[in-house]
């Protein structure tokens, strides 16, 4: 009965979904694009030979940009393989191909009606299937099981909230979960959470976020960008979400640090106008990246020195760029991480500190519990509360050096302590392809 009511309310919600995709479009252009692609339309098809298909879905920019070393690592140990990397939103779709180029396929994966996934699989023809982190469509895990497609949940969380939640669905939510051929999980309560929601086949591999690293060009960047802004106490607030920035402001008119500049560097492309004028507003002095240091100059930057230096008077640099994120962390004393004072889940923290860049965040970080709390107890991060607990944490760290690099050091050990999921996951994953 449940599944009944599940797949009409999908008729219903259909029509709503593409007209809040064209409404999207309006601030990105690209949520107007390849929309049959999202009712399993494919364009083309692949060519009638026997080379492997390995699926990986990867909603946004996040789990695109924390799925690259496992499919850098997939593409060495199948080269015979094709890779098609699918996604829900067009960052998402733009951050992959901007990290793979013709490396591997694209695609949007389907809205979760029968019809549509059906569609997706035949065109597609995976022998394989993983699914990043959350992403549980009860239709698409049953379409895979029919058409005998192993779908695997790769770097696999369950929070104890979306436990509860899902815990109430009973024997449904065990039917949906028990369609996995594998779950490989972060760490051991997310393994716990996940048995008992009716996962079968559970390992604990580990978080693959901790193998992701800022290439050599990026932290070049971020370098030169740092001797082009000069000596000043510099923080990133990285991947804020709406409203947050606000408070972020907040804690940033309570500093009481003289001469210090925030990058800003919101999570959704999007709001980067929305967000300039807030930064103007609150009568502070605003340079853009994409028009202070311009590509072309760089591009130059690490050989040359050729960004031209930030003016003094200059309190907030807006981050409206994408695939950045390492070389912000690399122009920074210390970071906050967003998504975390208000109760959106937290972003994820493991980046900053694998640049070596001491962390703070806030106290709603669901969706990174375990990393979070691992991180703090290393002394990498401390967390923080609220915008004025944000403002003493970066007050007391901006006038201790000696604390600040001590953390610096401790994040960056604690990154690479964790590091060697993607291994395990690609041997796992080599037992389940189909040969």
């Amino acid at each position: 009965m449940l599944r009944a009511i599940y797949n009409a309310l999908w008729w219903i919600i259909a029509p709503v979904a593409v007209l809040r995709l064209l409404i999207r479009s309006r601030k990105e252009r690209g949520y107007r694009q390849h929309i049959g692609e999202r009712f399993g339309y494919v364009r083309g098809r692949l060519p009638e030979d026997d080379a492997p298909l390995i699926w990986v879905h990867a909603v946004s920019v996040g789990e695109t940009r924390a799925a690259q070393p496992l499919i850098d690592a997939l593409i060495k140990a199948r080269p015979d393989a094709r890779i098609l990397l699918t996604h829900m939103t067009p960052s998402g779709r733009a951050t992959g191909e901007q990290i793979f180029g013709d490396r591997v396929l694209r695609s949007y994966l389907p809205y979760d009606m029968p019809h549509a996934v059906r569609r997706f699989l035949r065109a597609w023809r995976p022998s394989l299937g993983l699914v990043m982190e959350t992403e549980v469509w009860p239709t698409l895990i049953d379409e895979c099981r029919r058409a005998d497609v192993p779908l695997v949940l790769t770097n696999a969380r369950m929070s104890a909230r979306s436990y509860k939640r899902a815990a109430r669905f009973g024997g449904a939510t065990k039917d949906v979960f028990g369609g996995f051929a594998r779950v490989l999980a972060q760490s051991p309560s997310d393994a716990e959470r996940l048995t008992a929601l009716g996962a079968r086949n559970v390992a604990v591999l580990g978080n693959l976020k901790f193998d992701m690293s800022t290439p050599p060009e990026l932290a070049a960047r971020g370098h030169a960008w740092r001797a082009a802004i000069g000596a000043r106490p510099v923080w990133v607030a990285a991947s804020t979400r709406e409203g947050e920035e606000e408070l972020v402001l907040q804690a940033f008119a309570a500093l009481a640090v003289e001469n210090a500049l925030l990058i800003l560097v919101p999570r959704h492309p999007q709001r980067f106008n929305e967000v300039a004028a807030l930064v103007e507003k609150a009568g502070l002095r605003l340079a853009r990246r994409s028009t202070w240091a311009p590509d072309a100059k760089v591009a130059s930057a690490a050989a040359s020195g050729g960004v031209p230096a930030l003016p003094a008077d200059v309190n907030v640099l807006l981050g409206d760029s994408m695939g950045e994120l390492g070389a912000y962390y690399a122009a920074s004393d210390l970071a906050f991480i967003g998504g975390s004072l208000l109760p959106l889940g937290g972003q994820n923290l493991i980046e900053a500190c694998a640049v070596g860049v001491p962390v703070l965040i806030g106290p709603h970080v669901f969706n990174f519990t375990q990393a979070t709390a691992d991180a703090v107890a290393a002394g990498a991060a401390v967390q923080v509360q609220d915008p004025a607990d944000l403002a003493r944490a970066l007050r007391e760290l901006f006038n201790d050096k000696a604390r600040r690099l001590m953390m610096g050091g401790a994040a960056s050990a604690f990154a690479a302590r964790h590091r060697g999921a993607t291994a395990r996951t690609v041997d796992v994953l080599m037992a389940v392809l189909p040969e």
